[in-house]
């Protein structure tokens, strides 16, 4: 089922990680800025869980893959 992520490269999911999960650099990462409205419970327009979903899915893919990498199931 998740044989797709086993093939994606684990260097560009670090890349994409760090690009697009911590762009824009200043003043504050989008995805910062997101998980504290989420937290506060101020997370309510679509556009801000759009930016949510769209900075956060490649640090939780790289999670996943490390995840799978650890218990045996991919390699890098």
């Amino acid at each position: 089922m998740l044989a797709w992520l086993d093939r994606l490269p684990l260097s560009l999911l670090v890349l994409a990680a760090l690009g697009l999960g911590l762009a824009p650099f200043l003043p504050e990462p989008h995805l910062v800025e997101k998980l504290r409205m989420l937290g506060a419970g101020t997370l309510t327009r679509p556009v801000d869980i759009f930016d949510l979903v769209l900075h956060g899915t490649p640090p939780l893919l790289l999670v996943l893959k490390l995840v799978r990498m650890a218990m045996g199931g991919a390699r890098p």
